[in-house]
């Protein structure tokens, strides 16, 4: 009969463990097998809720990306304490601009007749590719979950901008007559050569960037409503990064020792890489991070 008490009550017990972790309609707090979740930015979301607190107003909190770099970052549960991590970023872009310039040698225009012009054209060009994978394994049997496990990330990053003219350099003018000027807070494309001549810039091709990063990782995890939870986790690893050469190719017009010709030059950039061993505050590995906020479904 005793022994009939203690297992009923020990039943009783984990039933009202087991009810702690569903809300009252019934639905599960924790992550399942088989479920997804997404990452996003907590800051807005807690800034939203503090600023009730205050007198200065309230907007709509935005949903914003982990980091600068716009990735994006998921988990797929394969077990109830076992997750495999993916982060992901793929951009390409692409931009030009338009330029009308007086086109050099043409006849001076009469009215209303409008002078003839030629066009010059500026193109910008980059790309970002970062992929990862991880798993996370996770302990607790309450809404507070502390988890751990490893990261492996790669990315790889390119830049470079071209400018195509309408009028041909020549050593009878100017490069500023002869070309437009590109820039919104600097001029873009007028420069000075390695002999100090003013020269156009043709094409400029930043190195491009190759990095490995391997992180093991820790944090905790709250879940403040059914499948909703506030995250933070802080982790240790090596980072391995490359910088290759860069170069620009300029026009201008220059005394040679006997006449004023025009030359191009190509200025390469010199490399660079990077190696270190320290502790970050994100799940991209970089050194700064948020408070994240999880969606699982």
């Amino acid at each position: 009969m005793k022994k009939s008490l203690i297992f009923a009550g020990l039943l009783g017990v984990s039933a009202i463990s087991q009810a702690q972790l569903q809300s009252k309609k019934g639905e599960a707090y924790l992550p399942e097998a088989g479920d997804w979740s997404i990452g996003v930015d907590a800051t807005p979301f807690l800034n939203y809720v503090g600023n009730f607190l205050s007198s200065a107003g309230n907007n709509a909190p935005t949903q914003d990306f982990l980091n600068a770099n716009q990735t994006i970052i998921g988990k797929y549960f394969v077990e109830e304490n076992k997750a495999y991590r993916g982060i992901l970023r793929i951009g390409i872009n692409s931009t030009n601009e338009t330029n009308q310039i007086g086109k050099f040698g043409a006849a001076a225009a009469t009215y209303p007749a409008l002078p003839e012009l030629v066009e010059d054209k500026y193109t910008e060009k980059s790309s970002f590719i970062g992929l990862g994978g991880g798993i996370e394994f996770r302990r607790g049997k309450t809404r507070l979950q502390g988890y751990y496990g490893g990261d492996v990330m790669l990315s790889f990053s390119s830049s470079s901008r071209s400018f195509e003219y309408g009028n041909a350099l020549n050593d009878s003018t100017t490069v500023e007559a002869l070309t437009s000027d590109f820039g919104y807070e600097g001029t873009l494309n007028i420069v000075s050569d390695t002999y100090g001549n003013t020269a156009r810039v043709n094409s400029q091709k930043d190195g491009s960037m190759f990095a490995l990063t391997l992180r093991g990782f820790a944090g905790v995890e709250y879940f403040v409503l059914p499948k909703l939870s506030i995250a933070g986790e802080f982790g240790w690893g090596v980072t391995i990064a490359n910088m290759g050469a860069g170069s620009t190719e300029l026009e201008s017009v220059g005394f040679n020792g006997t006449d004023s010709v025009v030359g191009t030059q190509t200025i390469e950039t010199t490399k660079s890489g990077r190696f270190g061993i320290d502790t970050d505050r994100n799940l991209t590995g970089s050194a700064t991070g948020a408070l994240r906020l999880n969606f699982h479904f």
